[in-house]
């Protein structure tokens, strides 16, 4: 169909109905003359014509009732067979469409026993009704074919609309799912990182008022120092929040105003921070240090940020190791710290806490390994392993 017919078809649909039932009438004129130019003693006219005219007049509610549309247009067709005329295409044309009509919009047994109920009619019409019994098949096996024939092509029709709905209800339901997948990593993606963010912060400045009330009588100079320094850690941590939660009112993507990502170039600034805590960080690197994507430098900071934290939080000793390895396809991480082998393993490293659960999720986001768990010689020890060149290299950030 047309672009210009389509847009027809659609501002004027009675127009269109009127037009196609007198192109049906038509044809039905038609196969009525045609039996009197074929027929030795032909029926006479006007019959046929008054039941091609009702048959052809009930068309344009075909659509909307399917049931009694063909049961009209069966009983005119089976009316004219019983008249002597032959039924041919052209005479039973209005029957076709209803019949098409029915298969396509009912349901399939309804539209397989409508086209088996008109076949049937038409052998009882041939074998007892019309007077033409010296060709089986234009009296019965030519009707009855083209009544089957027109129920199979509309069942056809309805059965490939169907499997198309269902495509596309399951394309959109896929898209929902994906939809909804991505929304879950992002949650995700914000909940590690404003976990790092505060628990770190405020685990540090929890450590720095301790140490700091706990100078406070014997040593008051390096308690202000302290108190100088639990500032600065309020002041970053209100920073990165608000860096955080600005990414969430963002309307756009649009990054220029935003304070750039944090990575390991800020790892002697944490150091530092740690120190105030009491918590004495050593840092080993070893390998070329080569540099990293955002995404990539952003996670191992997280992932070392975290570990410090649980050091602050959990060990008994006030030491940690941080070892940056560069080989030439990872960057290997280790922090370790000597928790004392009297001591057992608190309820976070013992791999049920989020700090645990959100470094790991950050290092398999990145395409790389991780394990944490204590050492065989005391302590605990968490590790991963981060490629430099990795697809997901973007979805740790």
């Amino acid at each position: 169909m047309s672009t210009s017919w389509q847009r027809l078809a659609t501002s004027r649909p009675q127009a269109v109905e009127a037009v196609t039932a007198a192109v049906f009438f038509a044809f039905t004129v038609c196969g009525v003359a045609l039996t009197s130019t074929v027929v030795t003693d032909p029926p006479p006219l006007w019959p046929g014509v008054v039941l091609s005219a009702a048959a052809c007049a009930v068309l344009p509610w075909r659509r909307s009732r399917s049931p009694r549309v063909f049961a009209i247009t069966l009983v005119c067709t089976v009316g004219q067979g019983a008249l002597g005329y032959l039924l041919t295409p052209l005479l039973m044309a209005p029957l076709l469409a209803a019949q098409y009509a029915m298969s396509v919009r009912g349901r399939g047994a309804t539209a397989w026993k409508s086209g088996l109920t008109a076949a049937a009619c038409m052998v009882v019409t041939g074998l007892f009704l019309t007077s033409h019994r010296d060709s089986l098949v234009l009296t019965i096996v030519n009707p009855a074919a083209w009544v089957l024939l027109f129920a199979a092509f509309g069942a056809y029709v309805r059965v490939r609309r169907e499997y198309a709905v269902a495509r596309a209800e399951h394309a959109d339901r896929e898209r929902e799912e994906e939809a909804r997948h991505r929304v879950i990593q992002e949650r995700m993606r914000i909940a590690r990182e404003l976990h790092d963010v505060v628990a770190h912060h405020l685990a540090l400045a929890s450590a720095q008022a301790g140490t700091a009330a706990h100078l406070s009588r014997t040593h008051p100079d390096q308690a202000f120092d302290i108190i100088d320094k639990l500032a600065e850690t309020t002041a970053a941590a209100l920073t990165e929040l608000k860096a955080t939660v600005g990414l969430l009112r963002q309307d756009s993507d649009d990054t220029d105003d935003l304070t750039p990502a944090p990575g390991l170039g800020q790892l002697p600034d944490l150091v530092e921070a740690c120190a105030t805590a009491g918590l004495v960080v050593t840092v080993a690197v070893e390998g070329p240090v080569r540099s990293l994507s955002p995404g990539l430098d952003l996670t191992a900071y997280r992932i070392v940020q975290e570990a410090l934290t649980n050091v602050t939080k959990h060990a008994v000793t006030r030491t940690a190791l941080v070892r940056l390895a560069y080989t030439p396809h990872y960057l290997t991480l280790t922090v370790t710290n000597d928790v004392g082998s009297d001591r057992p393993a608190p309820a976070s490293a013992s791999g049920h806490g989020f700090g645990l659960l959100g470094m790991r999720e950050r290092a398999v986001a990145a395409g790389g390994s991780f394990h944490a768990g204590p050492r065989p010689q005391g302590g605990f020890e968490v590790s991963c392993a981060l490629p430099f060149a990795s697809n997901a290299e973007s979805s740790g950030s």
